[in-house]
């Protein structure tokens, strides 16, 4: 069982990984739509000079694109913790609802599950 003390650790613990997350997803996101080519690298437009820089230029975007999409769903997740802190049922098994160990909290502090559930939910959504 968790303490109140432990409790309020987790809640800073999630906040201050909350907020490097976002700074994170905000460089990622300016990152992702900075300029290339033409005006950016001193050029008269913003069109990249050569074939190959658009398309490493598109790649690049995707990738930090969906690096972006992760980060927002990491949020998502810490949320989610903090919303269950505030219901008093944070650090218990969303599957089997006994209590997740204090190893794995400090682990990943917005866990929903267990290991022992955690393993079953990827062996059931492997292909």
């Amino acid at each position: 069982m968790i303490t109140e003390t432990e409790t309020g650790a987790y809640r800073q613990r999630l906040l201050a990984l909350m907020a490097r997350i976002d700074r994170d997803r905000s460089l990622l996101k300016d990152e992702a739509l900075r300029a290339t080519g033409g005006e950016a690298s001193g050029g008269l437009s913003d069109i990249p000079l050569h074939l190959a820089d658009l398309g490493s230029h598109s790649f690049e975007e995707e990738l930090t694109l969906g690096l972006v999409k992760n980060e927002e769903q990491l949020i998502e997740e810490i949320n989610a913790a903090l919303e269950r802190i505030d219901e008093g049922i944070y650090g218990q098994c969303e599957a089997c609802r006994r209590n997740i160990a204090k190893e794995r909290l400090q682990a990943v502090p917005y866990t929903r599950h267990c290991v022992r559930c955690a393993r079953a939910i990827q062996r059931k959504a492997a292909p």
